[in-house]
């Protein structure tokens, strides 16, 4: 949570406020949890079927300027930046010495030259001292980089029709615009975007990072297009919507005493870092990823009974063997499904087991994720 104890707005909080805005405190921001047109339910059910948009300026953007950008976000990430090819983009984790992941990231090679980042709003903070501490370091060493906070805006709009509405509001070709891929683009007549595709929802979708001041513009767009009768949407249904689609919440799901491997991220470390060996933790990852870790992060699904909540006992033959960190009723699949980490002998798909929620048991099962099959516009 941000270190301020004033709760933070993003610059369209009056916005959703004036659209029937449920307003809720989330990781120190003033942030909707669903608008008073839809419930949580039914607005899960129109990303998956249409398109919404999700207001997430409250996540920190950055840009890494300067001919050793890469060699500095390396120094920080697990991942092979420097083998991205321009204009696109990959999740990775911030590690600490212990194997701990300290956030979740994305970032992107961009064709203007520098690096353009996304981390989480809860762990806003501590990623800004993160990178700044360490960028006074590489300045001492004589490194060319800089780090540039940005005040964008930016709007998630997800679903299986957004193509169809953000090429109406663009001359990129969306149909070239693949998965995990950015660009430059001008919106609605606002230049200076940057238009990723990616999100947090399992469906096609992108993010646009917006000039400050254009975003009122953009958003009344958005909600007016001919192209498809898209809505807002709240962190409700963004929480529903990333649990389908088996993605992790930080604070949740992973954590500082988490690592990739046993989080089921080992694919985010490439193969170049693997062979040198040189991010943070390197050695804790790398044994674990050889001799396999003590536990894992597994699905669950369960048909009776309340969906698990974080913190339930994951238990097999009335013997716990791990603890649920997310779960929820899904709107799509009309069954419980949930996350968690089990004793990596009970982590194959198909186990039986049982959860203890409120001293009452309920049979589950490990079940492979995502739980519904991603949407991704993949090449």
């Amino acid at each position: 949570m941000s270190s301020s104890s004033v709760v933070q707005k993003t610059s369209l909080h009056e916005f959703h406020v004036e659209k029937g805005g449920k307003m809720v405190d989330f990781a120190g921001w003033s942030m909707p949890v669903q608008y008073s047109d839809q419930s949580i339910i039914q607005s899960h059910l129109h990303t998956r079927s249409a398109c919404s948009v999700f207001d997430v300026s409250h996540m920190l953007q950055t840009r890494v300027h300067g001919a050793d950008a890469v060699r500095f976000i390396e120094s920080l990430v697990v991942s092979d930046i420097q083998g991205l090819a321009e204009s696109s983009g990959t999740l990775t984790l911030f590690t600490n010495n212990e194997g701990g992941i300290l956030d979740d990231l994305i970032v992107s090679k961009t064709a203007e030259g520098y690096l353009y980042v996304v981390s989480n709003a809860g762990c806003r903070d501590g990623d800004l001292k993160h990178m700044q501490d360490r960028l006074s370091s590489c300045k001492t060493e004589g490194m060319d980089v800089e780090l540039e906070i940005l005040t964008n805006a930016l709007l998630a709009v997800q679903g299986p029709l957004m193509s169809k509405v953000i090429q109406q509001a663009t001359d990129i070709d969306m149909s070239q615009l693949y998965f995990m891929k950015t660009t430059e683009a001008c919106i609605y007549g606002v230049t200076g975007c940057r238009i990723s595709r990616c999100g947090y929802t399992g469906e096609d979708g992108v993010e646009i990072s917006i000039p400050e001041g254009s975003e009122h513009h953009i958003l009344d767009c958005l909600l007016g297009s001919s192209a498809a009768d898209v809505k807002l949407a709240g962190l409700g249904a963004r929480d529903s919507l990333r649990l389908e689609a088996g993605l992790c919440l930080y604070g949740n799901d992973i954590d500082v005493e988490t690592t990739p491997i046993e989080a089921g991220l080992a694919w985010t470390i490439g193969k170049r870092r693997r062979a040198e060996a040189d991010f943070p933790g390197a050695s804790v990852i790398l044994k674990q990823l050889k001799e396999k870790p003590r536990r894992r992060r597994v699905g669950i699904v369960t048909k009776a009974g309340p969906p698990p909540r974080a913190g339930s006992t994951v238990l097999v033959d009335d013997t716990k063997v791990g603890h649920i960190t997310s779960g929820c009723p899904s709107p799509s699949l009309k069954v419980n499904v949930a996350m968690g980490y089990v004793q990596t002998e009970y982590s194959k798909n198909g186990t039986p087991m049982q959860i203890e929620t409120r001293n009452k048991k309920h049979d589950g099962v490990i079940t492979k994720m995502p739980f519904l099959p991603a949407n991704y516009h993949m090449i």
